[in-house]
């Protein structure tokens, strides 16, 4: 199950291996994963599951085991395995809870402010595909955010089946698992009494839908196994430190007018859908995981599937949090990364704790393309060049060696024109591109300086600012027309940034103008502006021509 949670993280051999001594004769962890699933001589389809409540933004950490699951997925279908990834949506849940932030249809955060937010506040313990969509597109709310994940998997090229967990219980999927939870209530609160507490001889598993105001109530007061039904009084939820009202209604509901609580739901989802591997977070690992087993094998006579724990990642250094604000989408990321990139963020060892620091997104990148590098063996690092093999073609969409892949903050700088030609020319400048580069493999190259261009802009970095293409007006001191003339002089015998950087200062000094002054009217030339990034190091990535003909003022 998806908790609150990948990053930034070198692509070395402990990102390649889980760390452990014994399992280190795969070079990738999803390998690790198909022999223990592989070594229960599962049926066909092979099942992978993930699952995630619908609340708040569907955002990257929700993404988290869909990605873990499909790399899984894809090692068994490699060898020879039909399967079958599904992702359950919780959505027979309550809503407990207003969420501070929304995703629309396109995946864009939006505040309450925005939406009906009426539509979730009148709608408090009732279940998520009983309340409208805030957006007022979708059929419910639980739709709504089940349709968000859809499109982030399909962005990313997941064959990915999403599963309501309403229509389980619609479908009567659920049946025979809540008749004989309920059938075992003994058991049932014998074996849950050793996970939760106020577990007495009243508590029945099973929560109903109240006919009345169609919220969630806890209390049943009697059971009708042979007509499948339960007697129910629609009482007061807690939520910490608030309360959700019930109607005070008595009524009668069936198995599919309700819900198993949570512990019992999750291993039911096993059995129903034939789960046979299920990654999920470490939360899980150390509360619902031990209970789940054992409900699974004391109280459904089933075997639990294969599980894998996933490390949390932060963003930023803080938490993943809706609630806080601090969260990134699947669309938000592509906008910033090509999608091989953030498939092999995920492709990272998942045992691994990680942060996700977007101002630094240049090293993820740098690290994806020196992976990338390794699989056509041009990196001098076994351990990498290990994992590369295995993991890369499950990475990219087709593997290919005539890429050119421009690193990031060189594709921030050409972000810094809208000039296409001048693009190529400081590619080409770079050695990036010769004359028998063929256009498409330099068009598909050029694709990431847009994604680094919004990169400097969301970032507001030393890279958010815009070349001027033509001529800026401009009112220099006689000294420094002359300063700016001899370090095109010298930028003409195709020095490199940093000598380029050394000598604005010398130039500086020998004509007596104050630093900052003679600084200012490089960014004046090239900027229209009064600052700018590191400029020695900038003007070493343009095309030299251009630079020369920019310092000596000529159009």
């Amino acid at each position: 199950m998806t908790t609150d949670d990948p990053s930034r993280g070198d692509a070395s051999a402990a990102d390649a291996t889980d760390g452990d001594a014994d399992a280190t004769h795969h070079g990738f962890w999803a390998d690790e994963v198909a022999d223990e699933i592989e070594a229960r001589d599962p049926d066909e389809p092979v099942v992978v599951k993930g699952g995630v409540s619908p609340s708040g933004v569907a955002h990257l950490g929700n993404f988290n085991e869909i990605m873990r699951g499909y790399f899984v997925a894809e090692v068994l279908r490699e060898r020879g395995h039909e399967v079958r990834q599904v992702f359950t949506s919780d959505d027979k849940d309550p809503l407990r809870k207003l969420p501070r932030k929304l995703a629309d249809a396109d995946g864009n955060i939006v505040g309450l402010g925005e939406v009906d937010a009426g539509a979730l506040g009148r709608n408090l313990g009732k279940p998520y595909t009983s309340i409208p969509d805030p957006f007022g597109e979708a059929e419910s709310y639980a739709a709504h955010f089940a349709a968000l994940l859809k499109a982030d998997a399909d962005r990313l090229g997941v064959p990915v089946e999403m599963i309501s967990n309403t229509e389980l219980y619609d479908n009567g999927d659920f049946d025979p698992v809540v008749e004989h939870v309920l059938d075992h209530a003994d058991t049932a609160r014998e074996v849950l009494g050793e996970y939760q507490s106020k577990v007495d001889e009243d508590y029945v598993p099973f929560n109903p839908v109240c006919a009345e105001c169609g919220k969630i109530t806890e209390t049943v007061t009697d059971i009708d196994l042979d007509a499948g039904t339960v007697d129910y009084v629609c009482t007061d939820m807690t939520v910490g430190d608030n309360t959700i009202d019930g109607c005070g209604h008595e009524g009668t509901a069936t198995f599919r007018e309700g819900k198993l609580p949570w512990r019992f739901e999750w291993p039911g989802q096993w059995q129903v859908l034939g789960v046979d591997f299920e990654p999920f977070g470490k939360d899980h690992a150390e509360g619902s995981w031990p209970s789940g087993k054992d409900i699974a094998e004391n109280v459904l006579g089933i075997e639990p599937p294969v599980p894998m724990v996933y490390e949390w990642f932060t963003l930023n250094g803080e938490a993943l949090s809706s609630s806080a604000g601090n969260i990134v989408t699947v669309a938000e990321m592509l906008d910033l990364l090509e999608p091989e990139v953030l498939r092999y963020f995920f492709a990272l060892n998942p045992r691994k704790a990680r942060d996700l620091d977007l101002t630094r997104l240049d090293q993820l990148v740098d690290d994806f393309d020196r992976f990338e590098r390794a699989y056509f063996g041009e990196v001098d690092d076994e351990s990498l060049t290990r994992f590369a093999e295995r993991a890369y073609p499950f990475v990219v969409d087709e593997v290919r060696e005539d890429r050119v892949r421009l690193p990031y903050t060189f594709a921030a700088v050409l972000g810094m024109t809208d000039d296409e030609n001048l693009r190529v020319k400081m590619a080409r400048n770079e050695g990036f591109f010769d004359e028998d580069t063929p256009d498409e493999v330099v068009e598909e190259a050029l694709g990431r300086v847009e994604r680094a261009r919004r990169w400097a802009e969301k970032m507001d970095n030393q890279y958010n600012y815009r070349l001027q293409v033509d001529l800026p007006e401009f009112d220099f001191e006689p000294a420094v027309e002359a300063a700016l003339d001899e370090l095109a002089d010298f930028v003409e015998k195709n020095h490199d940034g940093e000598a380029i950087q050394g000598e604005i200062y010398e130039t500086a000094r020998r004509h007596d103008i104050e630093m900052g002054d003679f600084f200012a009217a490089g960014y004046r030339l090239f900027f229209d502006a009064e600052q700018g990034p590191r400029l020695g190091g900038f003007l070493g990535e343009l095309e030299r021509d251009f630079v020369v003909t920019r310092l000596r003022r000529e159009d």
